[in-house]
């Protein structure tokens, strides 16, 4: 099984990558056709979350497209808030790409873990906030938000992670229909013309579920979200619940959850978010900085669910071993030194084109490598 290498007779090590150069030690997080491990490179003893993705599955779920598409939005997405790429890289198999590790797991676990309380989930709000005013100001749309894709790291920040659904915004989408069922926003799956907007929802739903344990429009499948969603504007009443949360925090749920995009907290801006009675009292300047003190701290150690991430596929999908590599072509990337300062002020930061270094697949002898085994919706 070939490594994904240079052409040269004298290679750098910082460049010529392959999984042998991480001790891997246990797996993190997965998906359809993926799993993210914690790994330590070996060279520089740093500790990165490192996804690694199945080709055959890839090719065989039809999310070809996916697996580029993260690896190009992270190569010009780079900030504070963010689950940032350092290296992609693959094998004849497999893709690598290797990011931010963090500690405190993701929003899915700590929700079945513990029951938030405002002020805590105003905190969480308010680094997405960060983070998605960071990736619309790139004319990015994140396109799938979930709890799953929001990580804490061991201080209690949040970050926004999987960007495989991420596109640049185009102003005619509406065949574009992508992301979870239940966190699509009802002009992604009428197949409208959709814009940020779709992601304020999201943000909606999130709260909603952190609020209530449930997400405000229910459904088993594609259709039942969507004929709930059509079937009438659900609103949060606070006095129902069994805990206290503020008639302010109430106000920005229901705005964030309009069916209809125009009438949406977000629709003329981020300004109007972070100027909502709800989010007076943060303090934007200290959070981004990271100066804040985070209402949540993930306890210490294990938080991630490992029974799951340790599952084998028992989908009956049957992986594709007739592919071509080169629909899988350039995918490489390492992050230059003057690359790994993470820029706070929001503004540019698209990095500079000699980053990226092209790779040729090189068809050898197996290695013992270990054995791991247009619309794009989400399960």
């Amino acid at each position: 099984m070939g490594n994904c290498i240079l052409k040269t007779d004298d290679c750098d090590t910082t460049i010529c990558l392959n999984p042998h150069q991480f001790d891997f030690h246990y797996p993190i997080g997965r998906s359809s056709f993926s799993k993210v491990w914690k790994v330590t490179q070996k060279n520089s003893k740093q500790v990165y979350a490192l996804k690694e993705i199945l080709k055959s599955r890839v090719v065989a779920q039809r999310h070809v497209n996916s697996a580029l598409n993260e690896k190009e939005m992270l190569s010009v997405l780079r900030h504070p808030f963010m689950t940032n790429m350092h290296h992609a890289f693959q094998s004849h198999s497999h893709l690598y790409l290797t990011m931010d590790f963090k500690h405190g797991g993701d929003l899915r676990y700590q929700l079945l873990k513990h029951k938030f309380v405002e002020e805590e989930a105003k905190f969480i709000i308010s680094c997405v906030i960060i983070g998605l005013e960071y990736v619309h100001s790139k004319q990015i749309i994140h396109r799938d938000l979930k709890p799953e894709n929001l990580l804490f790291d061991e201080k209690g920040y949040v970050y926004l992670s999987d960007f495989g659904e991420a596109k640049i915004w185009a102003q005619e989408n509406s065949n574009d229909v992508s992301g979870t069922p239940g966190y699509m926003a009802p002009e992604v799956l009428c197949q409208q013309n959709h814009s940020y907007p779709a992601d304020w929802f999201a943000v909606g739903v999130i709260l909603h579920e952190i609020i209530t344990g449930s997400r405000p429009f229910p459904g088993k499948n594609l259709k039942e979200f969507k004929e709930k969603i059509l079937e009438s504007q659900v609103q949060l009443n606070v006095d129902t619940l069994s805990t206290s949360w503020s008639k302010a925090c109430e106000d920005f749920v229901n705005q964030l959850i309009q069916t209809n995009p125009q009438n949406r907290l977000g629709f003329r801006g981020v300004g109007e978010i972070k100027n909502h009675p709800w989010l007076k009292d943060v303090e934007w300047d200290k959070v981004l900085k990271k100066e804040a003190n985070p209402r949540f701290v993930p306890k210490r150690g294990n938080n991630f669910n490992r029974e799951y991430v340790n599952e084998d596929w028992n989908d009956g999908i049957k992986p594709k071993c007739d592919f071509k590599q080169e629909m899988f072509a350039g995918y490489f990337y390492v992050e230059m030194p003057h690359f790994q300062n993470v820029d706070n002020n929001q503004n540019t930061h698209m990095r500079n084109k000699s980053s990226f270094v092209q790779p040729h697949i090189q068809s050898g002898s197996s290695s013992n490598q270990r054995a791991r085994g247009k619309s794009s919706v989400r399960g």
